[in-house]
């Protein structure tokens, strides 16, 4: 086997190939990933690591789906942070600057480090949407934070202990209910949804069995797309 590499899986060394993501990485290495992680049924955003490349001092963030193994790495996934998610009624709230200051206050506390930006692993401004959040910007907000897969890597760094994700779902939610244009052609399809337009097609897709399952795929595949 060519181009080896030696790297550290919770504190185990393994010789992988090189080339490889983290997360094919600790499949190599005998770890068997089922569930969790957005491409292995789960959650896209699951599979935040936190990484040091043995020598070096800087810890670094990422999503093990997309960051390739390096040589003298040492890794450890961090598959849950403990975000704060604050409970409210969308209907019920309006996007006004008082909303955030209710259920986030600890945005207020931001020191501007900008150690949630350096940490994030889709290369977010997490730092700028977090300060459109504190003046009650919610569609720059909803726009700067709209990659977000909600792995916790940047709240894992925050001094001041802010849920960015938590923060910014709720601009997105602001921004979609009260602020965003609504989209017409999705009414009218929703409309066409209730009256049963689409039944039949429905009950033909439910019909087909699991050995149909690449009919399916090629039906989803070949579908018309309206321009």
């Amino acid at each position: 086997m060519e181009n080896m590499l030696n790297v550290y899986l919770f504190g185990k060394k393994y010789q992988v190939p090189a080339g490889l993501t983290i997360m094919t990485a600790m499949e190599y290495a005998g770890y068997e990933l089922v569930r969790g992680c957005g491409c292995r049924n789960g959650f896209c955003g699951a599979c935040a690591t936190i990484y040091r490349i043995k020598g070096q001092v800087e810890l670094h963030g990422c999503l093990a789906c997309q960051t390739e193994v390096e040589e003298g790495m040492y890794v450890a996934t961090l598959p849950f942070f403990p975000l704060e998610k604050r409970i409210y009624n969308i209907e019920e709230i309006k996007p006004d600057q008082q909303i955030m200051m209710q259920l986030y206050p600890e945005i207020y506390a931001c020191i501007g480090c900008n150690a949630c930006t350096k940490a994030c692993t889709q290369e977010l401004n997490v730092m700028q949407y977090i300060a459109y959040a504190q003046r009650g910007e919610y569609e720059k907000c909803a726009e700067e934070s709209f990659d977000c897969v909600m792995c916790g890597v940047c709240s894992s760094r925050c001094p001041a202990g802010i849920s960015h994700p938590q923060v910014a779902m709720l601009a997105r939610r602001l921004n979609g209910k009260y602020i965003a244009p609504e989209c017409g052609h999705l009414s009218d399809r929703v409309g066409e949804i209730n009256e049963g337009i689409y039944d039949a097609e429905i009950e033909q897709l439910m019909v087909k069995s699991v050995n149909n399952i690449q009919e399916i795929k090629d039906m989803y595949n070949n579908r018309e797309i309206e321009k």
